[in-house]
């Protein structure tokens, strides 16, 4: 687990970035920072902007407004080849006609580091990612698992700033995404990488993430580690979603200067941990 509080300058930091597609806000004042190491997770339903907020990181879609900075450098108008990141796609977009080395090799190729320094480097990341004397297969004669470790590897190969991962898991059946979820944080662990991931599965947000960013409307809900969106949700949009939990209703009232929870049958205390911002009259 990273410490998100530590003094390290950050390695990320989106300032109210907004979009919109025609008349349609996909997304709206969307900010957070990002650690060195950090594995962040943005969560969320369909259309709540996760997947855009990613986009706009990456550079396939430049945001309306707001500034992207990426170790200390401004990047929002910088093209996708510029910005030093790395990209694991939902269908792993490996080249078919590539072999394991050839695919985990092409961005060292791209940015013109050729010879045994490529060499190197793309044995020690296959090995990295546990497919050691593979490097000679093609794709088609990998399975799902393999084919992500190969799209994982090529991402990380070239040591970008921040690794970006689009729904990674979600081409793979029960039992290999969970035995992947340990995987991936193993792997990127281990190289230190600053990691993104986008997921609408609560189980593998929780798992895997130092922190959540759970979305909603094209809005950041909340940000925070994963104990504190289960144990200290900032509203009942998002205790509703991170997982399975006991809703009760019922409105804040400050009764002699101290902020109480009041419904049927109940009075208690608000505890210490509670959100930030709670205000009297509150349900």
């Amino acid at each position: 687990m990273i410490d998100t509080s530590s003094d390290l300058p950050n390695k990320l930091e989106v300032d109210s970035i907004s979009k919109r597609f025609g008349r349609f806000t996909a997304l709206r004042d969307v900010s957070f920072n990002l650690k060195p190491g950090e594995f962040l997770t943005m969560l969320g339903p369909s259309g709540s902007g996760k997947t855009t907020t990613l986009r706009v990181i990456a550079g396939f879609n430049p945001p309306d407004s707001g500034s992207i900075r990426l170790a200390g450098k401004d990047v929002a108008a910088l093209p996708p080849s510029k910005r030093n990141i790395g990209m694991v796609f939902q269908d792993y977009a490996l080249f078919p006609h590539f072999t394991v080395a050839q695919n985990v090799g092409f961005p060292l190729e791209a940015r013109g580091i050729g010879g045994a320094a490529r060499k190197k480097l793309v044995e020690e990341m296959v090995s990295v990612v546990g497919l050691s004397g593979m490097e000679s297969r093609m794709p088609k004669q990998l399975s799902g698992g393999q084919q992500q470790r190969v799209a994982l590897a090529r991402a990380l190969v070239f040591n970008p700033e921040l690794v970006l991962l689009d729904e990674p898991l979600a081409a793979l059946d029960k039992k290999l995404r969970t035995t992947m979820q340990l995987e991936i944080l193993r792997i990127t662990r281990k190289v230190g990488a600053t990691v993104i991931s986008v997921t609408h599965d609560q189980e593998e947000a929780l798992v895997m993430s130092d922190r959540i960013a759970l979305f909603s409307k094209g809005e950041l809900a909340q940000i925070g580690s994963p104990q504190e969106l289960y144990r200290g949700p900032s509203s009942r949009f998002v205790a509703d979603f991170i997982g399975e939990a006991n809703l009760v209703d019922g409105h804040l009232a400050n009764l002699g200067g101290e902020l109480r929870f009041v419904g049927p049958g109940f009075n208690c205390q608000v505890p210490h941990n509670a959100p930030d911002g709670l205000r009297d009259g509150e349900r």
